[in-house]
């Protein structure tokens, strides 16, 4: 039992600092924290404030939505209060019978604070109602209308843009759990799956990835996160996706690869992140998403495929088992790429060395006579 406990304390501690070392995290979001930013530079998000109200929490977003309109409701309430205060329309004041009040029927604070909201968002009960008898009444009337239509475009506006953001159509394209490393069409390639779990479609679907690991360069200056393009191709390149079914994405790991001098018995000794990018337009908003996730050294499985996804049935439809998904199946795959490329130069070395026979030559005796004449 003891044994156990240990082992999955041990367990927990190593995914624990995983997650700390990935930069990009499996569902797209990003481990980065900045540290001793300038005072000034603190404040540039209330510059673009719409993008700042989109990229809150749901639970900050709503406790500015309600705070927005109950402190708007009873700020103008507190104001009309003291119209009402300075106009000496209170019952405290024993208003005479003939006296004309800026706005009928306010008694106190709390009716105040009603006719407020009433006004805002023309509710309109028609008990309380603004007089002609002051001119401050009827610019405050002007005021309140006005901020309140701003308020309501402004947070409704915000809600809206939040619930159709892109980021949502994001959560339901999916990558496979790991990626593997297999022989495809004679090459050795690095092989990861994506799906789109929604039946429309994305529009102009774009995908590449980037080797982040830390590089030490000839001068001596040691580059952390340093970024390596890996391209990424499906059968018919890595633009304009026919993205209807899950899609098996690979790398050709050749002689430009950042892969090549890896192997099978060495990669789990490396220190990188990979990470793939999707980008592509939702059909049905046109608005731009980029879905991404990435991999380390130990969710890069060597000698291994993905198994089959996709069958037809006996109806003629084509169905996709996601059982199978992220399921690998193991393959004879060679050591490292660069014995495969010199398993192949051998061979052809081997074919340049050897004749070639022609089936189609045929072999005549001629026989020649030599006449001579004296």
């Amino acid at each position: 039992m003891f044994k156990y406990f240990r082992n999955h304390f041990v367990s927990h501690l190593t995914e624990c600092k995983r997650r700390r070392s990935r930069l990009v995290s499996k569902d797209g979001r990003c481990n980065i924290e900045f540290g001793h930013v300038e005072e000034q530079s603190r404040f540039v998000c209330l510059v673009d404030i719409w993008t700042t109200i989109l990229d809150l929490r749901w639970r900050y977003k709503m406790t500015i939505f309600i705070s927005a309109f109950l402190g708007s409701w009873f700020l103008f309430g507190l104001l009309w209060y003291i119209v009402a205060y300075v106009h000496q329309d209170l019952p405290e004041f024993s208003p005479s019978a003939n006296h004309t009040p800026c706005v009928d029927n306010i008694n106190g604070l709390t009716s105040a604070f009603l006719f407020s909201l009433e006004t805002q968002v023309t509710i309109g009960y028609g008990f309380r109602c603004v007089t002609e008898q002051c001119a401050m009444a009827i610019f405050l009337l002007i005021i309140q209308s006005i901020l309140g239509v701003i308020i309501n475009s402004f947070m409704c506006g915000a809600i809206l843009a939040k619930i159709s953001r892109p980021k949502k159509r994001a959560k339901t394209i999916t990558f496979s759990k790991n990626a593997v490393i297999s022989k495809r069409g004679g090459k050795l390639c690095l092989l990861i799956r994506v799906a789109n779990l929604r039946k429309s479609l994305l529009i102009g679907s774009h995908i590449y990835g980037k080797l982040l690991r830390t590089t030490v360069t000839p001068e001596g200056e040691t580059i952390i996160l340093d970024q390596v393009n890996v391209d990424f191709v499906v059968d018919t390149g890595n633009e304009n996706l026919f993205f209807i079914s899950p899609l098996t994405i690979f790398h050709v790991i050749d002689k430009n690869s950042p892969f090549f001098h890896m192997a099978a018995d060495t990669i789990l000794q490396q220190e990188f992140e990979l990470v793939v990018f999707l980008d592509g337009t939702v059909e049905s908003t046109s608005a731009t998403c980029q879905v991404r996730t990435s991999y380390l050294a130990e969710e890069v499985l060597w000698g291994y495929r993905f198994a089959p996804i996709v069958s037809k049935t006996k109806e003629g439809k084509y169905r996709v088992d996601f059982h199978n998904f992220s399921k690998t199946v193991e393959v004879e795959t060679p050591h490292c790429a660069f014995c495969l490329y010199n398993e192949k130069d051998a061979k052809a070395k081997a074919r340049a060395k050897l004749g070639y026979d022609n089936l189609g030559f045929q072999l005549q005796e001629v026989n020649e006579t030599t006449n001579t004449k004296m």
